[in-house]
Formats: structure tokens, sequence, C-alpha cells
């Protein structure tokens, strides 16, 4: 049921080696994910071809995860939003989001594949059912 609900994934992060390994993870798993390196380039491609499934590194240079995140829903309402960050500030970027409306689940970094899997999962059964995914703290 997954992968009925996901059929294109975009991964986002300024580092080339986790953007690619993340997208190969999800690839190997059956899904078809595209990565990007900066996240204005994913925002474009995502007016030509939107995604199902955001997935996001909170911190980078052009633009934070969780604007994309925003300009994505905006663009994409039915995008399902993942974001991931290993840096502890990230807590109260989610919160100023939060407040204005946007809830968004986050995962650690570095992550476990088969967290990211477990991850994507909980979400979109989630989404299937009508259930909202509680927000990670």
């Amino acid at each position: 049921m997954t992968k009925q609900l996901v059929s294109r994934i975009y991964v986002v992060d300024d580092e080339r080696v986790i953007a690619e390994t993340l997208a190969a993870i999800l690839v190997r798993a059956g899904f078809s994910a595209i990565f990007f390196t900066n996240p204005l380039e994913a925002l474009s491609a995502a007016r030509l071809l939107p995604p199902d499934l955001l997935i996001s590194d909170v911190r980078m240079p052009q633009m934070s995860g969780i604007d994309l995140a925003i300009q994505i829903k905006a663009q994409c309402p039915d995008c399902i939003i993942l974001l991931f960050s290993g840096q502890a500030e990230t807590a109260n970027l989610l919160q100023t989001a939060r407040k204005q409306g946007h809830d968004f689940h986050l995962l650690p970094k570095p992550i476990h594949p088969s967290d990211l899997l477990r991850g994507i999962t909980n979400l979109t059964e989630s989404k299937s059912l009508g259930v909202a995914f509680p927000p990670a703290d």
C-alpha cells in the first residue's frame, strides 16, 4: 500500500553523498526517488513533476528544508513531508513553523535505512487512513 501512495519521492540534502545514498536506498526498496542537492532545483522540479513525498534536510545554505516544505506543500497540497536533521536547534525552527500552521515530522540525522523506510510507511499509512501522524518532539 505504501508504494501505491508514494510514486515519486524527492530527496533533498546539500550533501550529495547523503542525498544520493538516501535515494538509492529508496529505489532499492521499490520506490521512485530523485535526489537534489539544491532545494531551489527541487522546488522548480516540483512545478513540473509534483512529488508525492518530500524528504529533506532542514539545514541547507540556499533555503531551509522547512521553507522548502512550506513551498512544496503550497504547490502540491497532497505531498507528504518528512524532514531530517542532525542539529538540535532544528526544534526551534519546527516550533516556529507549527505556530504558522505547518506540521512536519522530523527524523534524526544520521538515519538508519530501516528507520527511514519505517517513517515513510508510518506517514503514508496514516495518510491513507486519514489519521494525523504525531509530530516528533
